[in-house]
């Protein structure tokens, strides 16, 4: 098997069924083994672009094994708040945590996931730029992509809704959702307050499709998975108020009770054509344990 490098990632295509400490510990034979079980602690090792830290994760022949340097490592764990997905030449792919904004900052000393990122890459070349690709709100957690090339950014911005072939959230929402999947659309307007409001019929505002469907629940709390034809503002937190199920703390939108501490909102998958390869890629972040609790019968 032939390592192929790039930049300070390592990658290695698995020729036969193993599992991951196995092959760590056969591939980087000048490591001992509790070296090789911190680099994948840190979270050093992912499979096909997905960060993985367990030892006997299954691996399978064709799937790509990358281990990024201690060096680029400790860059990395600088980083509050976000940790990275996936990163190539064209995209950066994050999982955002909550009371992170995206972009812009509400005051001069707030740390954005975007100046990190920003910061990051001009620590190799400080003409290196980041660029905003679409965003999530300070209170929903989970997976977001930003392109490290202004034609990487035109390319996913002008294509977007071509481009995205999978768009999942995870919403813990408030009462018993009674059917097991459905649709909501509605016309969504803001008004000068920044906040969302629906129409059912066309009353200039953005047509905006839901489609969700029942993971778990019970009289007091059901858990959905949420899928968007389109992406607008506040679109899924508004759409569970109309069905009467707001979500979690969503005070904003009608929501009583804050069970979990936090918006009950995670970005759980993307996938989307790539914009350089035109290959599918996707990515996950783990929906918090903390959604789990409460829908349990």
């Amino acid at each position: 098997m032939r390592p192929i490098k790039h930049n300070d990632t390592t990658n290695y295509t698995i020729e036969e069924a193993t599992q991951l400490l196995p092959f760590l510990l056969q591939t980087l034979t000048n490591k001992s083994r509790n070296a090789v079980k911190s680099i994948l602690t840190r979270g050093q090792v992912a499979v096909d672009g997905q960060t993985i830290t367990q030892h006997n994760h299954p691996l399978n022949p064709g799937q790509v094994v990358s281990i990024i340097s201690n060096q680029t490592s400790l860059k990395l764990s600088a980083f509050s708040g976000i940790n990275i997905l996936h990163e190539d030449d064209a995209i950066i792919v994050i999982n955002k945590d909550i009371g992170v904004l995206s972009m812009s900052a509400d005051g001069p000393n707030e740390v954005t996931a975007y100046q990190q990122l920003m910061d990051y890459v001009k620590k190799d070349n400080p003409n290196n730029r980041i660029y905003i690709v679409h965003r999530l709100d300070r209170d929903t957690s989970g997976v977001m992509v930003y392109a490290k090339t202004e034609e990487a950014k035109l390319t996913l911005q002008k294509n977007w809704h071509k481009m995205v072939k999978e768009r999942t959230y995870t919403a813990l929402v408030e009462g018993e959702v009674e059917k097991d999947e459905g649709s909501i659309s509605s016309w969504l307007t803001e008004n000068a307050a920044m906040k969302m409001y629906s129409s059912p019929y066309d009353n200039g505002g953005k047509f905006a499709v839901t489609h969700y469907k029942k993971i778990a629940g019970n009289k007091n709390y059901s858990l959905l998975e949420v899928e968007l034809d389109s992406g607008r503002k506040n679109q899924i937190r508004v759409h569970m108020q109309d069905i009467g199920h707001p979500i979690a703390r969503d005070k904003k939108y009608g929501a009583e009770t804050n069970p979990i501490k936090r918006l009950g909102l995670h970005a759980s998958t993307l996938a989307f054509t790539h914009p350089t390869t035109g290959k599918l890629v996707r990515y996950t972040a783990k929906v918090p344990n903390s959604f789990y609790k409460h829908v349990k019968g």
